[in-house]
């Protein structure tokens, strides 16, 4: 739709004609960018319901969100973990680093999700796209805590995430090992995920707080090796907030993403909030020529996420701000970074349908 310059009068006429028509096909979202005024349609590709305590607020306020902020579809996922607020501390901690209290693995974090996505109405469930976590990834019965949940609401999951593994501090207050990408329980994941042909999201960090080289990657390389059936979405391109505390930018990140995508047809990358400062862009808000030049080369293999915790009304001024970065693309490769790559991911047909040509094939 061209911009009316006709004066204020218009432009309310305008606006109004927009929304009566959104209002009017609610299974196309394809304009939502424009009637709200945002310049690109998007789809969050990395969303978490509820935060470190297993609190969030209610799914309609995220429809609401979404609809203010020209976002068509979300990834919605619970978090693996809770923190534990221990006997020893006066005051409850409020983010998973606020004290040195552990975290444990909590599985009733996919119920939730499951149980809050199937309260919405229809129009609603079809934007939203929920990721099983709820699994400890040292544990080879993580597979099957899948299978159970795939079973009890078959109805529900399009994918499997965010799977913690390397986290830097995150992962070191788990009380468990330190889950990697290639052990074999999560090996057992990937087999289900190849069952259903579910993607996964996977942060698996590409090296420590103090080594400045990839120390971690041949775990990524691993699985991506040994598991070409499954589409990976690497949360974060390997990166943390934590790590770029204690090194600001890693210089290899680029050359080793480069590596991977050409040798690994199954490798899709989160862009999610860490990546975008210092990577995507600079301190001017110029978008960096060799990440411009890597998304041109593989265009379906991005996506941007606002990697939310339970809360809602920041979610389209994170999107916002990769367009500096989208502006730079060009205009098929920017809509298919903000929105369709994503939906490309997910599985062709539910989840239910594969569980009932199992049983046929049983009998």
């Amino acid at each position: 739709m061209p911009k009316l310059r006709q004066g204020r009068f218009a432009a309310h006429i305008y606006t109004l004609v927009a929304l009566l028509l959104a209002l009017a096909s609610p299974s196309n979202f394809a304009d939502t960018a424009k009637s709200t005024g945002t310049k690109y349609s998007y789809s969050d590709a990395h969303l978490h319901i509820v935060d470190f305590f297993q609190e969030g607020d209610p799914l309609p306020d995220l429809i609401r969100a979404m609809d203010k902020g020209g976002i068509d579809h979300a990834m919605i996922s619970g978090i693996p973990l809770m923190k534990k607020w221990h006997e020893n501390e006066p005051k409850r901690p409020r983010y998973y680093a606020g004290d040195d209290a552990g975290m444990y693995w909590y599985s009733a974090t996919d119920s939730y999700v499951a149980e809050a996505y199937r309260k919405l109405s229809k129009e609603q469930r079809e934007r939203l796209h929920p990721f099983l976590c709820g699994f400890n990834p040292t544990d080879k019965n993580a597979d099957k805590h899948l299978r159970q949940m795939l079973e009890t609401y078959p109805d529900v999951w399009q994918g499997i995430g965010e799977v913690l593994t390397r986290h830097d501090d995150l992962t070191a207050l788990t009380q468990d090992d330190t889950p990697r990408a290639n052990n074999e329980a999560m090996y057992r994941v990937y087999r289900v995920a190849a069952e259903f042909e579910l993607p996964v999201l996977l942060h698996s960090n590409i090296t420590s707080k103090r080594e400045r080289n990839p120390l971690y990657v041949s775990e990524i390389k691993d699985a991506l090796a040994a598991h070409q059936d499954v589409n990976f979405i690497w949360a974060h391109a390997g990166t943390s907030a934590t790590l770029h505390r204690y090194q600001d930018k890693l210089d290899f990140l680029l050359t080793e993403l480069e590596k991977l995508l050409a040798d690994h047809d199954n490798l899709y990358i989160d862009l999610s909030w860490t990546v975008l400062e210092p990577y995507l862009l600079d301190k001017n808000q110029d978008a960096a020529a060799g990440w411009v030049k890597l998304v041109e080369q593989y265009p379906t293999r991005f996506m941007i996420g606002s990697d939310a915790l339970g809360s809602y009304d920041k979610i389209a001024a994170s999107l916002d701000e990769y367009t500096p970065f989208l502006s730079a693309l060009s205009k098929e490769t920017a809509q298919k970074l903000a929105r369709d790559n994503f939906l490309a991911l997910l599985p062709p047909k539910p989840i239910s349908d594969k569980l009932a040509n199992a049983d046929q094939d049983k009998d």
